[in-house]
């Protein structure tokens, strides 16, 4: 059985306000069953830098079909998934093109979820810590690619198991 460390938190709305419908929750263990929905894309890249802009290209022009918000599909989706992508590619596989970064895309009539995985040995998401109104913190390197997720995505959640996956969450 996998170990699931998901961390729930307001997105930013298409109005520009924060919130979800969710009210925020501390980083916790659940089930790291796959999403319910159709996988509407499956991709494997090389660790490369490189790949990640087409790929989140890709996503963002079908995300477009799903008619979600346009802020949705011209911000939230591409920062949070390239910085997803990103962390896989560098931290997780420390871009050695010989490993592979897996996104799937799995939709629902509730949700749009992202599976990253990566060939890492992962870390504990739940000791990130980034505060980005902390001036101390304003040029750290560590961190802020998660909180960029959690601010724009529904839920940031790390599984734990084989392989490490970072699960993002779009409510629909």
């Amino acid at each position: 059985m996998s170990e699931h460390v998901g961390h729930e938190s307001p997105r930013l709305r298409a109005d520009g306000a924060a919130g979800s419908g969710h009210a925020p929750s501390s980083h916790g263990t659940g089930s790291s069953r796959a999403p319910r929905g159709v996988v509407a894309m499956d991709v494997e890249i090389p660790s490369d830098v490189n790949e990640i802009e087409p790929v989140v290209a890709r996503v963002t022009e079908y995300c477009r079909t799903l008619h979600l918000q346009p802020r949705l599909c011209s911000l939230n989706i591409p920062v949070a998934l390239t910085e997803a992508l990103s962390n896989a590619i560098i931290r997780g596989n420390g871009e050695d093109r010989r490993k592979h970064v897996h996104l799937r895309t799995t939709v629902s009539d509730g949700s749009v979820v992202f599976d990253v995985t990566d060939e890492g040995h992962g870390f504990d998401m739940s000791r990130v810590d980034y505060d980005a109104s902390d001036p101390e913190q304003l040029y750290a390197e560590d961190g802020r690619g998660i909180f960029l997720m959690r601010r724009l995505m529904d839920r940031v959640e790390q599984l734990r198991g084989p392989r490490h996956v970072v699960r993002l969450t779009l409510n629909r």
